[in-house]
């Protein structure tokens, strides 16, 4: 993708970039710092305005507009002071003004580069910066994916603990029922032994999940480089994609590795069209004004320097035939750079709805049959038809069917994140850009 941008634009370009951080750092920490935990999009926020990979290709997209201006203009002129015909014997030996031969010269050269070709340059510049912004958005991107992912893991790990925790709640009063149950002599030894170790068998899942949430935390922590989160909050988002749906000409508008791709093309063939121009040398002109000692008059020296480019088919057409063959290898990075990239989405959105029709089975069947035992267990207790030791357990697989309904919506979660979280939005694309 490429933005024809003015010198002054590229300016323009790199303090909105800056500007764009500056505001997001400013409103996101604001926005959690409340202790009610981190929400997604404020993780999203802190961590495009802190990540040190952004603002690393914020100062190359600068550094680049920088010297934007600096291609289309002249080479500086050069000043030239001499002295000529000083004598080196005699009795004028190194005197200046008294020999009348002798010559003191000032003068001043300047090589002309012309119009086109500075056009050109300049171009090229334009171009370089365009493919440090494209670097931008591919850093923009991977730190909202991996923060996003970040943040799942960690809001899916707190509500698996909250499971498992009432797991626990729930083994710990069946080891409870059954111990009085025994007492009443209408239980066994065995039953309470192997309570006991369904419920040790649930407190490790338990720390297991705790352990979980905390390296989720530590995870999201490295990404948003907000110090310690110690909490995140709100549900996770629908999981939605409209990625799989969008055409090539739309993914490369929003597609960081198809901007970058596409921006290495514009710079090859920018840097071809340099090279050709250079195929026509650049003249130097010079003036150079001579003052001679005694009655003698001054003079005037005008001269033209013009590089002859005798060896055109071994040098400057090698420079062209270079950035000529530069351009090929750009062009068939972006093929492959569009087949992976489309590769990639089909096969994230192929397991997305495959993740999607597998929990929505679970979700029609199982939990509702979970629930359903639950029910007819506790009423054939209540009616005595029924054991209190049939309701804990009806009890113990809904615990258990949720848990397994769980694990299977954080997957699909990570998988709609990678998807999801691969292209820009449009408003942070034209932030960077305009």
């Amino acid at each position: 993708m490429v933005f024809p941008f003015s010198p002054s634009g590229n300016r323009r370009v790199a303090s909105r970039l800056v500007a764009l951080a500056a505001f997001v750092m400013s409103a996101a920490p604001a926005a959690w710092a409340q202790g009610t935990g981190m929400t997604l999009d404020e993780a999203l926020q802190v961590a495009q305005s802190r990540a040190s990979s952004i603002q690393a290709s914020e100062a190359g997209v600068q550094a680049d507009s920088a010297v934007v201006v600096k291609a289309g203009q002249l080479p500086n002129p050069t000043l030239k002071l001499s002295v000529e015909d000083l004598p080196i014997n005699g009795s004028k030996a190194f005197t200046i003004g008294q020999d009348d031969f002798t010559m003191r010269g000032i003068g001043v050269e300047q090589e002309w580069v012309s119009p086109a070709k500075r056009r050109l340059r300049t171009a090229l510049a334009n171009r370089t910066v365009d493919q440090d912004r494209s670097t931008y958005l591919e850093k923009l991107a991977q730190v909202r994916q991996q923060t996003a992912i970040a943040w799942l893991n960690a809001v899916y790990a707190k509500k698996a603990v909250a499971l498992d925790e009432a797991l626990v709640d729930h083994l710990n009063e069946e080891l409870m029922a059954r111990q009085a149950s025994y007492r009443g002599a209408q239980g066994s030894a065995s039953d309470i032994a192997q309570a006991r170790v369904t419920l040790g068998n649930a407190r490790d899942a338990l720390l297991d999940a705790q352990q979980d949430e905390k390296t989720a935390l530590i995870e999201l922590s490295r990404w948003t480089a907000a110090g310690n989160v110690l909490d995140v909050a709100d549900e996770p988002p629908p999981l939605d994609s409209t990625v799989s749906g969008m055409s090539t000409e739309q993914l490369v508008q929003v597609q960081p590795a198809l901007v970058a791709a596409r921006a290495a093309i514009s710079v090859a063939d920018a840097a071809t069209d340099v090279a050709r121009s250079d195929r026509n040398p650049n003249w130097t002109w010079g003036l150079t004004y001579f003052k001679r000692g005694g009655n003698f008059s001054d003079y005037v020296s005008f001269g033209v320097s013009i590089p002859l480019p005798l060896n055109r088919k071994n040098v400057e057409d090698r420079d062209v035939e270079q950035k000529s063959q530069m351009g090929t290898q750009a062009r068939l990075n972006y093929e492959d750079t569009e087949r992976q990239v489309m590769a990639g989405i089909q096969s994230l959105a192929t397991r997305l709805a495959s993740g999607r029709e597998r929990l929505a089975n679970l979700r029609q069947t199982v939990l509702p049959a979970a629930g359903q035992n639950v029910q007819l267990a506790n009423a054939a207790y209540r009616s005595g038809a029924g054991t209190l030791a049939d309701a804990f357990e009806a009890r113990h697989r809904q615990l258990e069917a949720q848990l397994q309904v769980l694990n299977l919506e954080r997957q699909i979660a990570l998988v709609w994140a990678g998807l999801e979280y691969q292209v820009l939005p449009p408003e942070l694309i034209a932030a960077a850009g305009q």
